[in-house]
């Protein structure tokens, strides 16, 4: 009969050395909480159960996950050790099943590696990997393929200290055999702590079989305990992804200048250049082409468009063969069809502009609804908004506004329409017309400028 599996995450770490009142297991990496990085690996392991042990800043966990309703949470009342955080799950953990025990802080290790520590022909088994500077990581000590114990830092041998192989934290043991084990554990250590790496050495004792899977790669077990280490992390995990990026045939201007903290697909021939964020779900077209510095944020970017650099797009859509920017900022709610055009220092928020329109500068539109072949002089500028409501601006197909042009909203501007440049236009204004709401213009002989008073 095929065992159930239940995963065990040890999250009660407050990040001292972090210097920070934010739970270790909520600091970020890649834009993602260390624990959610874990979850979504865990997750696709089907677990019958994923228990997740918590301590101080437990209640704040907890609301950052609080749609997750298949995670049981266990209490750590006081941080006695690893051993100790393990013996708090152990009331909700079926004693017929196996037991993968993850730390929190660790968060990158992968699923094909967890997959294959749970082949492992083995009562107990211990990931493992080999580190070139290995200072502060238990040791693994072997007979062969026998792991006979795991020894921590401060209580080893000079001897043991020069063993590059380390232990991960990561475990998975028979559950029935880890409880009995668990009640054998003490505080006889330099820590003081109840210590979860005794196991091995009861384990051992009681003629059960230890062993332990060697992973190639340290970046996967790399642990976490201060904001240097989470840095180096995060470098360590972009760089991989820009080389992912780059196998599928984007163009990256420097691999080492890239930042996506969510999901990012990509079609063929996409070129990047340096320093660009990608946030959330992004998705780029075919020869998408993205300028430097830009963020780029929930968004979808069409086939052949092009984002000049310093943009800024939230939740949007471009369509085909756009321009975006340089320096434009388009909002949640921003659609553009294809061909359009926005260019520097336009603002576009809840707006549809269509197909081949163009915004080209120094420009706001909100709420707005914009037709195809529609031109929007510099400084145009959509009024919508009186200080308590919003409201709607309607642009017809191939209207053009002029330059420095306010429209105040609600209003409409039909197809055709030409707004003379600087006016304030308040009411509808029909198909093929020239519309102009200025001020008279006056001319004052013989004016004199005023001078500084002695």
């Amino acid at each position: 009969m095929t065992q159930s599996l239940e995963v065990c995450i040890l999250a009660a770490g407050v990040g001292s050395r972090m210097c920070s009142d934010k739970p270790k297991v909520l600091q970020t990496l890649a834009g993602k909480p260390l624990l959610e990085h874990l979850l979504e690996t865990v997750s696709a392991l089907s677990p019958t159960r994923v228990h997740v042990v918590v301590g101080q800043g437990a209640e704040e966990v907890k609301t950052r996950f609080a749609d997750r309703t298949d995670i049981e949470w266990v209490y750590q009342a006081e941080r006695k050790g690893t051993g100790h955080a393990m013996q708090q799950a152990v009331p909700g953990i079926d004693p017929d099943s196996r037991v993968l025990i993850l730390l929190g802080d660790a968060p990158l290790v992968k699923k094909p590696t967890l997959e294959a520590l749970l082949l492992v022909d083995a009562d107990l088994t211990v990931l493992s990997v080999d580190m070139d500077e290995p200072f502060n990581y238990g040791r693994i000590l072997r007979e062969h393929e026998r792991v006979t114990d795991i020894i921590e830092e401060r209580d080893a041998t000079p001897l043991q200290r020069s063993i590059k192989e380390i232990n991960s934290g990561v475990m998975v043991a028979d559950a029935s055999k880890l409880l009995s084990w668990l009640k054998l554990l003490n505080d006889d250590n330099a820590q003081n702590e109840f210590l979860l790496t005794d196991i091995v050495r009861h384990a051992n004792h009681e003629a059960s079989s230890v062993k332990a899977y060697k992973t190639d790669d340290p970046v996967e077990v790399t642990g976490i305990n201060t904001f240097s280490q989470l840095a180096g992390l995060e470098r360590a995990l972009q760089l991989n992804t820009a080389h992912q990026l780059m196998d599928q045939g984007v163009q990256l201007m420097d691999p080492a200048r890239l930042d996506v903290r969510g999901n990012l697909a990509v079609g063929r021939g996409v070129s990047i250049d340096v320093n660009v964020i990608f946030e959330g779900e992004v998705i780029l077209g075919e020869d998408v082409t993205i300028g430097a510095n830009c963020l780029i944020t929930d968004s979808v970017v069409g086939a052949g468009s092009v984002i000049k650099a310093n943009s800024v797009l939230e939740q949007v859509i471009v369509g085909a063969r756009c321009t975006v920017g340089p320096f434009a900022r388009l909002r949640p709610g921003a659609e553009l069809g294809d061909e359009a055009a926005v260019g520097n220092f336009v603002e576009i928020k809840k707006t549809k502009l269509g197909k081949g329109s163009k915004a080209s500068h120094l420009t706001y539109l909100g709420d707005s609804s914009i037709g195809a072949g529609v031109n929007i002089g510099a400084g145009t500028i959509t009024c919508n908004y009186d200080g308590v409501n919003k409201y709607q601006t309607h642009i017809g197909n191939g209207a053009f506004i002029g330059s420095n042009s306010s429209l105040v909203a609600p209003v409409s501007i039909g197809a055709g329409a030409t707004i003379g440049a600087g006016s304030t236009i308040t009411k509808d204004v029909e198909e093929n017309v020239l519309a102009l709401g200025r001020g008279k213009q006056k001319s004052i002989p013989n004016w004199l400028r005023p001078t500084k008073q002695k």
